[in-house]
């Protein structure tokens, strides 16, 4: 990673003529700032100082120690046993990781279900997925206190009110993000920020000193890399051209590389309806998919999201063996408008799982298991 890091940042600055100053950086007024002894000035800024994990304030935790997913990425030795506190896409990347590789892992999720801002049909098969790879999952569950002794660590909990004790060798916290914020002294500059610590800015990513714009984790937007690119690439348009081009994320894609991956694009039912559209839904389970027969897939789903009037697609949700992939495809139907018909109409290559798609656009208003092997 060190080495990714110096090629596509470190050695690319000379290429852009850019000055390079190491140290902390903090606001001393809304135009300038000390990184050191050194004062600079400027008549734009842009904050993009990302973000860490999360760590819960639960009595214990700091002195029993705990993981972080950069830290459990570098244990030397796979743990007995790890309990996750979190379910998002971290806690199921590592859990199912660390649980290929031979480890008891335990998932605690404070919610009442998985990925309660996913589809239903997402969450029902991501729990599946986890059940069969040994995973344990604990929904509405909160953890009272942890302690430390030579064993391991002991966490007191309460699932859906009732008091348990697990025991276990690591503990990874896996339970957000928080953006880095403390140092910058973003007060002097006049920066608001959220209850979360978070940057205000708005659909420009101004904030709330116009000259100052923020992007990426810092303003706790979707923990993608491509975001923060974008989002980095769109303030300094902004900044510097003085154009106010807005920030549209409608049409993102993320993808939770577990396996199957699960894989979306735009709205869900609920996000849409919550806009006032009036949609329909298909489900297609994924033993419809002829490759996902031959891979021997049976734990999976695609569901298409769709405006009831005008048929155009709104939200592709997708649970296979590559899905990462597929769902690019979906991305360019929901960013440029296309329709149901418009994905029932078009050429899908036999024997691929894109070909979910096209089945899942049939699947509105067909019976898919009584049409030939080719979408026909």
């Amino acid at each position: 990673m060190g080495h990714l890091r110096q090629a596509k940042y470190g050695n690319l600055i000379g290429e852009y003529d850019w000055e390079l100053v190491y140290g902390e950086a903090r606001f001393t007024d809304s135009d300038a700032l000390s990184v050191g002894d050194r004062t600079i000035r400027a008549t734009t800024f842009l904050v993009a100082s990302g973000a860490r994990p999360s760590i819960p304030a639960i009595p214990g935790l700091d002195t029993a120690s705990y993981l972080t997913s950069t830290e459990a990425l570098d244990l030397k030795q796979v743990p007995r046993s790890l309990v996750i506190i979190g379910a998002g896409y971290i806690a199921l990347e590592l859990g199912q990781l660390f649980s290929h590789l031979g480890s008891e892992v335990t998932l605690l999720q404070r919610g009442e279900r998985l990925l309660p801002d996913y589809e239903p049909e997402i969450g029902e098969a991501v729990g599946t997925m986890l059940a069969r790879t040994g995973i344990r999952v604990l929904t509405s569950t909160h953890v009272q206190r942890v302690e430390r002794d030579d064993q391991g660590r002991r966490l007191y909990i309460e699932t859906n009110g009732v008091p348990a004790v697990l025991e276990t060798e690591h503990i990874l916290v896996a339970a957000g993000r928080s953006p880095n914020v403390e140092t910058l002294n973003l007060s002097a500059a006049g920066v608001e920020t959220d209850r979360r610590g978070a940057v205000i800015v708005d659909a420009q990513l101004r904030t709330t000193t116009p000259h100052i714009f923020a992007a990426g984790d810092v303003t706790l937007c979707p923990q993608y890399v491509y975001v923060a690119a974008y989002q980095g690439g769109l303030a300094a348009e902004n900044a510097l051209n003085g154009t106010n081009r807005p920030c549209d994320l409608r049409a993102l894609p993320g993808v939770i590389f577990t396996d199957p991956q699960v894989a979306t694009v735009g709205l869900t039912v609920q996000q849409a309806q919550a806009a006032g559209r009036h949609v329909k839904s298909a489900v297609l389970p994924i033993g419809a998919v002829p490759r996902a027969q031959v891979n021997y897939e049976d734990v999976g789903t695609f569901k298409l999201v769709a405006n009831a009037a005008t048929n155009q697609v709104l939200g592709v949700h997708i649970v296979a063996g590559n899905a990462g992939d597929v769902i690019y495809a979906a991305t360019l139907a929901v960013k440029h408008g296309l329709t149901v018909t418009d994905l029932t109409e078009s050429f899908a290559p036999y024997l691929t799982m894109a070909e979910g798609l096209k089945l899942g656009a049939l699947a509105f208003d067909r019976d898919v298991s009584k049409l030939s092997c080719c979408a026909a």
